[in-house]
């Protein structure tokens, strides 16, 4: 129905292109400079109005909250889409893209360093995702079954997250404040190969240690030593001078 005027009104497309814009801009913001960012940055970023994010999410805390799970949402099928195939160019097609990973990792540092209720769920439901696309790695058969797939998903998440905001705090304590491109690309030089060969042909020779905590802790550890994918292939040599 045409307006008086003429025109057809609001376009109800453009309303949602607004939207994302205004959430991928506050996904930025807060990422770089913490959640006291006011509404009006996020809006300049945006190009549009204070108002107009009011009236997206109704608050700062609702705007926070549709960030929260659209980068829940990136992140469970980045995830998935790497570790569910066993074609590495599923990988390596994201290694392409990491830039644009650099303020959805920021995000989550910047949330679980600011605490809180929304930390916690952000937090809890990584580790929920995780476990749901480790599983299909294993059913894939690219990643080997585990005795207790949530706490495994639970120690990855806390190791990945602990290491980036390790670095982003010995960064700023040397003086350094990279932009986030920049940090993620050295990050990501300089921990991605130790992490693959950690993750492909493990650290400790034979499963001894692991048993002996496992009788000491009385838990079966039948389900992990049944895996048909239990026998890692042998590390590479040590690269010669």
């Amino acid at each position: 129905m045409r307006s008086p005027h003429g025109s057809r009104g609001p376009d109800p497309d453009a309303d949602l292109h607004a939207r994302a814009r205004i959430r991928n801009a506050a996904i930025h913001r807060f990422g770089a400079e913490g959640f006291g960012v006011g509404l009006r940055a996020i809006a300049e970023d945006a190009g549009v109005s204070p108002a107009l994010i009011i009236r997206h999410y109704g608050s700062k805390a609702g705007l926070r909250e549709a960030c929260d799970e659209h980068v829940l949402a990136l992140i469970r099928e980045t995830k998935t889409e790497s570790l569910a195939t066993a074609d590495p160019r599923a990988v390596l097609d994201n290694l392409a893209r990491l830039d644009e990973y650099g303020s959805i990792a920021m995000y989550v540092v910047a949330s679980l360093t600011a605490g809180g209720a929304l930390a916690t769920h952000l937090f809890e439901q990584m580790v929920t995702d995780a476990t749901a696309y480790l599983e299909e790695g294993v059913a894939a058969g690219v990643i080997r079954p585990s005795r207790d797939p949530e706490a495994r998903a639970r120690q990855l998440t806390l190791g990945g997250l602990g290491g980036l905001l390790l670095q982003l705090r010995l960064d700023e304590a040397q003086g350094r404040r990279p932009d986030v491109a920049t940090f993620m690309r050295e990050l990501e030089h300089t921990t991605m190969l130790p992490t693959l060969e950690l993750y492909t042909y493990g650290l400790f020779t034979t499963s001894s240690i692991y048993d002996a905590v496992l009788a000491a802790e009385g838990v079966d550890g039948g389900a992990a030593h049944a895996a048909p994918h239990d026998v890692a292939p042998d590390p590479p040599s040590p690269a010669q001078p």
